[in-house]
Order: structure tokens, then sequence, then C-alpha cells
């Protein structure tokens, strides 16, 4: 009887603990699923943020290709104070444009914006141009996620950005503006 005591106590005690995991196991399972999770979750910002970086460069090229179009018909870039909106509505300031379509160069009623929904910045004197985004912060400068996109890097042709140093790598292409 006495065996048969201890045989029960130890099935028991063996099935007590056989119920589920203790506090400890949970804790320390939730830490390397939290850990796996920030690996994953960094991963996936920083390839969307490359993402957006590289949606921008291709904005800005064919922006370019719009505005040597304009250059074509017109003989001229827009000027800043005409900025990417000669693209879309005909300039009424400044030079004009005799061969201007009637319905622009960007289809549509509006000039494109960045991925982070900011406008893009133009700077032209009429002969050479530039155009640049300041990134995911929407300010002047940055570095790291923050840094501002251009299209030519600065002492290319290109009028000198104001605010800011170029961190990101201009875009692939043609970087130089077309003489005139």
């Amino acid at each position: 009887m006495r065996k048969n005591m201890q045989f029960h106590f130890l099935q028991k005690t063996l099935a007590e603990n056989q119920k589920g995991f203790s506090l400890i196991e949970i804790l320390i399972a939730l830490t390397l699923l939290a850990l796996a999770g920030t690996f994953v979750v960094g991963k996936f910002l920083d390839n969307l943020h490359e993402g957006q970086v590289n949606s921008t460069k291709i904005q800005m090229s064919n922006l370019e290709g719009r505005l040597k179009e304009f250059r074509r018909k017109c003989g001229f870039y827009p000027t800043t104070e005409q900025g990417l909106e000669a693209l879309v509505t005909k300039p009424s300031g400044g030079r004009e444009c005799k061969d201007y379509p009637q319905n622009g160069f960007i289809d549509g009623d509006a000039v494109p914006k960045d991925p982070w929904d900011h406008d893009f910045v133009y700077e032209s004197d009429g002969k050479v141009f530039n155009i640049y985004s300041y990134g995911q912060d929407g300010e002047a400068g940055g570095e790291g996620t923050d840094a501002d996109i251009y299209l030519k890097a600065a002492g290319k042709g290109a009028p000198a950005a104001k605010g800011g140093a170029e961190t990101e790598a201009p875009a692939q292409g043609n970087n130089e503006a077309a003489p005139q």
C-alpha cells in the first residue's frame, strides 16, 4: 500500500509539473520573439526607406525629362520663380514660351509630390536647373533617413542648394543640363 501511495504521489507530482510552461519559460519565449520582431521590423523599415529614396530619384528623373522637353519647345528652362508649375500651366511671368502645348508637359493638374507628400524643390536660372527633395523630415539638411535627395550633385552645373548638404547619391542618368 505504501508503494502504491508513493507511485500515486509521483504520478500526481509529474502531472502537475507537466500542465504548462512556467512564468520564466514564457518570459524567455516572449523576449526572444520581441528580439526577432525588432530585427524584422528594422529590416522592413530600412527597405521601405530605400524604396522611397529610389522612388524619389525616379520621379526627379521623370521631371528632368519633362523639363528637357520644356526647354526643347520653349528654348529655356523655367526659372525658380516659375517653378515646376510651368510644366502644368503656361508661365505668365518672366520669359514667355511661344510653343507651349495646350495640355502642358505633365498629365494631370498638379506637379507630383515626393513619397513623403512634400513638394519637390526646384531651382533654375533658365539655363541650368536642379531638383531636390528634403526627404522624410521635409526640412533642409539632415542625415540618415532625413537626408536631402538631389537630382544633381552640387557643383555640376546646377544652382547651389540652400540650407542643406547633399548626403544621398544623385539620381542615375544624365545629370548635366542641356546646353542652351
